[in-house]
């Protein structure tokens, strides 16, 4: 559908939601018909009061992981985006949806204690 969309009307860039965990794969659709901006929200904020179930719209961290982890060159510090990510939505007192925040936040303990073992050799 994009195809024949961006044959005839120019698009510069799209948002898109994640209502079905699809978000980051119609990212990676867009580019490859040359859209090269995507609107995204820290931790997968937003929604629509509109629509009964829907999630936010596509989390920043999970873009900008799949984005960088494919080779493409981003403006994202994904440390400061999960940190970010999980500090908002604490003070919303709403659930974190960005996958890859929660595998990064979950892997972070593994990691400290690897660099503390590092440090006893020394």
């Amino acid at each position: 559908m994009l195809d024949v969309v961006t044959s005839t009307i120019p698009v510069r860039n799209l948002a898109f939601h994640d209502t079905f965990g699809m978000g980051v794969a119609n990212v990676f659709a867009a580019l490859s018909c040359g859209v090269r901006t995507f609107d995204s929200s820290i931790a997968g904020l937003g929604g629509c009061p509109y629509s009964p179930g829907a999630t936010g719209n596509v989390a920043t961290e999970d873009v900008v992981h799949a984005l960088q982890g494919s080779g493409y060159a981003t403006a994202g510090n994904l440390t400061a985006l999960v940190e970010t990510g999980f500090w908002i939505s604490e003070q919303l007192g709403r659930v974190n949806e960005s996958r890859a925040g929660r595998a990064y936040q979950a892997a972070q303990p593994q990691k400290e204690k690897k660099e503390e073992d590092k440090k006893g050799v020394l």
